[in-house]
């Protein structure tokens, strides 16, 4: 059967490479009794695959039932699903057949399957291998030939990881995995999907369709619908209802989007607001940026302090500059957890400057540090608190500084 033909027959509607792929493959495994595992966002119309599976394989003449195992309360799922016996427990007034009993010789869907309890997977991975189940309160074993297609919109390795859901089940479900992708990753499916809504709200409501303008299809298909084509359908029908205007412009639309999501939005930012509503990871980078313009512009200072004096003349008449310049420069390596900023520089020799960039990368203050840790360790007799205090740096700084030098 062609893909277009498939989509028409079961309301698909779009042209997304990867939902094409979904359909292929579910077109491919119908013929076959394999398990299949669909997995998307939760939204996205993974209740349809399986209708496509069972409509085109040998069970189409089969009942087909869909459960949605979120649903169901923890302490009757056992009995939904596999059925139970009169007096098995308080309120099983008569024996009850279960899903897997009742759709022997078709195909039970398990909607959000990663919902079931630890002890009904164990039960259903039986079921899985051996085709084999019992009853609530029965010790006798039951047959059946059912196909299950699960669906779920949760991470189910993660869910193994913390414990959820069985790996040994997740192996025997997921033969042939099958993923939708999410509305977002679908931006050429938008516009297609909210004019068949609207289409569909206008017949259905008697009214006349809604059309978007341009700037209104922009903003649609740059929001994020984190409820995929559920959320576009809901909206799309709210507009149809509420708004008497049949032409939505971007100002109206905007109004029926959660206001937490709009910021997602693409923003075009004036030289007047470089600032304003910046993102968290913008202001770091502008951080890190400054830090360094801040580090270049020191060097560029004891350059020209090279260039125009001696440095003894320096240490001599401005001692308090040296410290300065010292705990600038070297406090920033002082912890191993802060931001290292490369300063190999030798501010204290003379040196002919033929290019400044390579003068910047070619000093350092490796001597001068040696010096003047030895200068303030024999002030101090020893002391090295004291000595850091003095160097104005941290006193496990002047620790690793001893231990690098080889400073006895």
């Amino acid at each position: 059967m062609e893909l277009q033909t498939i989509k028409q027959r079961f309301g698909i509607i779009g042209n997304n490479p990867v939902l094409n792929r979904a359909i292929d493959i579910a077109t491919q495994v119908a013929p076959t009794d394999l398990t299949v595992l669909i997995t998307g966002e939760s939204g996205t119309g993974k209740e349809v695959f399986p209708k496509i599976i069972h409509q085109m394989s040998s069970r189409k003449h089969g009942k087909y039932i869909a459960v949605n195992c979120g649903a169901i309360p923890e302490g009757t799922i056992d009995s939904e699903l596999f059925g139970h016996e009169k007096g098995s427990f308080t309120g099983a007034y008569e024996a009850r057949k279960g899903y897997f009993e009742v759709s022997d010789g078709g195909t039970i869907f398990l909607d959000e399957v990663a919902e079931l309890p630890v002890s009904t997977q164990v039960r259903l991975l039986r079921v899985l291998e051996s085709g084999e189940f019992f009853k609530v309160g029965s010790s006798k074993v039951i047959k059946t030939d059912v196909r299950i297609i699960a669906a779920t919109n949760i991470n189910i390795p993660e869910a193994i990881d913390n414990g959820k859901f069985r790996q040994d089940l997740y192996y025997r479900l997921s033969t042939v995995p099958i993923f939708i992708p999410p509305l977002r990753e679908r931006k050429e499916d938008i516009h297609l999907l909210f004019r068949k809504f609207a289409h569909d709200f206008a017949e259905k409501y008697r009214m006349p369709t809604l059309k978007l303008t341009r700037d209104a299809v922009v903003v649609l298909n740059n929001y994020r619908w984190d409820g995929n084509v559920r959320q576009l359908k809901n909206i799309t029908e709210q507009i149809s209802i509420i708004e008497n205007d049949r032409e939505v412009s971007d100002q109206t639309l905007m109004k029926y989007l959660p206001e937490a999501y709009i910021p997602k939005l693409p923003v075009l930012y004036s030289k007047g607001d470089a600032n304003k509503d910046m993102t968290e990871r913008d202001i770091l980078y502008k951080i890190l940026f400054e830090m360094r313009n801040d580090v270049n512009e020191l060097k560029r200072t004891m350059l020209e302090i090279m260039q125009s004096k001696k440095t003894s003349d320096i240490q001599e008449s401005n001692p308090q500059l040296i410290k300065k310049l010292y705990h600038e420069i070297s406090n920033t390596k002082a912890d191993e957890n802060e931001i290292e900023v490369q300063t190999d520089f030798e501010p204290f020799q003379e040196a002919t400057i033929q290019d400044s960039d390579e003068a910047e990368e070619s000093l350092s203050i490796a001597k001068k540090e040696v010096d003047l840790i030895k200068r303030a360790l024999e002030k101090h007799r020893g002391k090295r608190k004291a000595a850091a205090l003095d160097l104005g740096i941290s006193e496990r700084t002047l620790y690793r500084k001893i231990k690098e030098y080889d400073i006895s």
